[in-house]
């Protein structure tokens, strides 16, 4: 099937070479050789055939040895969807992409909305390790309007409702979350004060020991610790120290002792002392 005039695998690459533009800042015949499995030559046909389609789009930097996007860049044929480039990234990452080929159905979550120019200026701060200024809406009472603050950002996380980047605030000097959707604009890259390897509470991990709430009977007890995969009624989950407090929402394992229903809390933290230390150092 063809559309404009263009076979439906080829323009499948032309897409993948203006997302990689757009996106990742750059985009060269291995990244199209690794990704589809073309020969070079047709590598070089394709990026030839780009350049053909969207002149103003990319110039080759030599130094890098990789086409780049230019100032006029202009999407032809992706849409700018900051949601989805995020949903891929984290497919990368290992996360699970295959749909049932039964009928399924997924609870529908509001989408927040994130502005694609601010997303991409904010990963490129990310790729080449530099800080970036960002139009920051915070939720706090002493900061009712949206105001301007420099962050040195190192990486993403989803909480399961939103995305979040991970940062260094140079206005607060410490490392901190900012929701993506409430970056409402990014401009004007510059030095970085502090990277990833500086974040104690990212690089370091806590294994949240989960158990059956021993408020269910022998029997829910055993056929939670199946649903969860424990061994001899537990099981350790490696968390990221700087996500801990999105874990323990989304887990509602601060509620476990106080809800009406256990079935509410079917997993309660065993190793709870050493947790709720580690969650306090983490969001302090």
């Amino acid at each position: 099937m063809e559309k404009g005039g263009l076979r439906w695998g080829v323009e499948q690459r032309l897409a993948f070479i203006e997302s990689r533009l757009f996106w990742e800042g750059g985009v060269n015949r291995a990244d199209l050789v690794g990704a589809f499995d073309v020969s070079v030559p047709q590598a070089s046909k394709d990026l030839s055939l780009y350049q053909e389609q969207a002149p103003n789009n990319l110039r080759y930097d030599s130094a890098r040895k990789r086409y780049v996007a230019t100032g006029a860049f202009a999407p032809l044929f992706i849409k700018l969807d900051a949601d989805a480039y995020l949903r891929d990234r984290a497919r990368m990452e290992g996360e699970p992409t295959a749909e049932e080929l039964v009928s399924a159905e997924r609870l529908p979550i509001p989408t927040r909305r994130i502005d694609p120019q601010a997303l991409r200026l904010v990963v490129a701060a990310v790729r080449e390790r530099q800080s970036v200024e960002i139009n920051y809406q915070s939720m706090s009472p002493s900061r009712p309007e949206p105001f301007w603050r420099r962050v040195s950002p190192h990486g993403f996380a989803h909480d399961g409702l939103r995305w979040h980047v991970r940062a260094y605030c140079h206005r607060d000097e410490r490392f901190l979350d900012f929701i993506v959707s409430r970056c409402l604009g990014a401009r004007d890259l510059g030095l970085q004060a502090m990277s990833q390897a500086d974040d104690a509470m990212w690089n370091g991990r806590f294994d949240v020991v989960l158990c059956p709430n021993p408020m269910l009977s022998d029997s829910q007890q055993r056929v939670v610790a199946d649903d969860y995969g424990m061994t001899d009624g537990q099981v350790a989950i490696p968390v990221r120290r700087a996500l801990l407090y999105y874990f323990n929402k989304r887990l509602r394992l601060d509620v476990g002792g106080s809800v009406d229903r256990p079935s509410e809390a079917p997993v309660v933290v065993k190793n709870r002392a050493d947790f709720d230390l580690a969650l306090a150092e983490a969001v302090q």
